[in-house]
């Protein structure tokens, strides 16, 4: 596996190839949105902790011991838990669009989780996550010294794609049987028709001019119209 930055200063795009022969590209955070993300779950986290506190101090010194080991364990687990449950983002990341996985893309696993959050008493040092952010700034991949351990980079999520639209016409039932999977590549062709050139439209759509004894033009419409009625499209 090697991995590339690019050279250009204000981009944190970074160039993975994985052993497949296959490139990623992932855009590692900075320091400022990972602070802000850890802000935010450092809110939500002592909000809540704060009013636990409040209801189990009532309970004199055994609420308070209670208290203290939900205090260890939400210092400990609450980042584990959600970067392996949750797709490599705490409620902070994701406020931020922030998540982690490693440093060939793959989600986050336990033992890198446990590594990457049990170092942060490591990277706090000397004061306020000195160390970290010394070490983030010295590092192209802006890892702290929790993720050079783990093997792990703080990335952005990517956008949710938009789902694309079939074009708009008639909608006709096919006059013959289709599978599941026969249906789902019909949709296919019809969602990624407008993306392709009218000539290879038609080149496809000549493969089942057998079925629909139309050609060109005229059989790219055809199976669009069926497309429709497959999606759920009213004739």
């Amino acid at each position: 596996m090697t991995l590339s930055v690019s050279p250009l200063p204000l981009d944190t795009l970074c160039h993975i190839e994985i052993p497949e022969g296959i490139e990623l590209s992932l855009r590692v955070a900075g320091p400022v949105a990972r602070v802000l993300a850890w802000s935010v779950d450092s809110l939500i986290r002592y909000g809540a902790l704060w009013g636990l506190f409040i209801v189990l101090a009532m309970l004199g010194a055994g609420g308070l011991g209670l208290w203290l080991i939900i205090l260890f364990l939400a210092e400990w687990l609450y980042p584990v838990l959600f970067e392996v449950y949750a797709s490599g983002a705490t409620p902070g990341k994701r406020t931020l669009g922030l998540k982690v996985v490693h440093v060939n893309g793959t989600p986050v696993d336990w033992p890198a989780a446990l590594i990457r959050n049990l170092l942060r008493a490591v990277d706090f040092l000397p004061l306020l996550y000195g160390c970290g952010l010394v070490a983030m700034v010295c590092n192209r991949r802006f890892q702290r010294l929790g993720d050079l351990a783990a093997g792990t980079v703080v990335i952005y999520r990517d956008p949710p794609a938009a789902a694309p639209k079939l074009p708009p016409g008639p909608a006709l039932p096919p006059p013959f049987p289709l599978y599941a999977a026969e249906q789902q590549l019909l949709i296919d062709f019809a969602e990624r028709s407008a993306t392709l050139h009218p000539e290879r439209q038609a080149e496809l759509a000549d493969l089942l001019a057998c079925q629909t004894s139309l050609y060109g033009v005229v059989g790219v419409e055809r199976l669009c119209a069926y497309a429709r009625w497959l999606a759920g499209e009213e004739t």
